[in-house]
């Protein structure tokens, strides 16, 4: 497995993304679906970074430093893993390479929102194994019953 940059060019990672997206739909409204579609990920504040098996992309994971955010605070957006590689340690692995890549850049803090619904349980047992922690709503949130929020510090 190679972690790579995004190729935006690449038609695979649109039907990636989208796929992602249709995931959630059914879990929450709108008003609770929190996730970037693939021209906000193009936004020069995002880093998004493929996992890729072969030819195929197995998984996402992005960091954004929204202007909403004070400087050395990113976001945690768009970690999906392919349904058919679950469980083979793709997720913790592009979690791994955000959080080196925040690092290298002296970012201070990464946050999350991801569901609270059972769907999203295995990202919040991710997370919490990471050292993510339960936090207040940041940035543009607000509480929600349909949203966690976790945080966590890394200097």
């Amino acid at each position: 497995m190679q972690i790579l940059p995004a190729d935006f060019a690449d038609p695979g990672l649109g039907r990636f993304l989208q796929a992602h997206l249709d995931d959630m739909a059914p879990t929450a409204p709108a008003e609770s679906r929190h996730a970037l579609d693939l021209a906000a990920l193009q936004a020069p504040h995002v880093r998004l970074w493929t996992a890729v098996i072969g030819e195929d992309i197995a998984g996402t994971a992005a960091l954004a430093s929204a202007p909403i955010l004070e400087p050395g605070h990113e976001e945690l957006k768009s970690m999906r893993t392919d349904p058919d590689r679950r469980g083979q340690g793709i997720a913790s692995t592009l979690l791994t390479h955000a959080l080196a890549d925040a690092r290298s850049r002296n970012v201070r803090r990464i946050s999350l929102e991801t569901g609270s619904m059972d769907f999203f349980r295995p990202a919040r047992i991710l997370y919490a194994e990471a050292g993510f922690a339960p936090c207040p709503p940041f940035g543009s949130y607000a509480e929600d019953p349909n949203s966690v929020f976790m945080t966590l510090k890394l200097q």
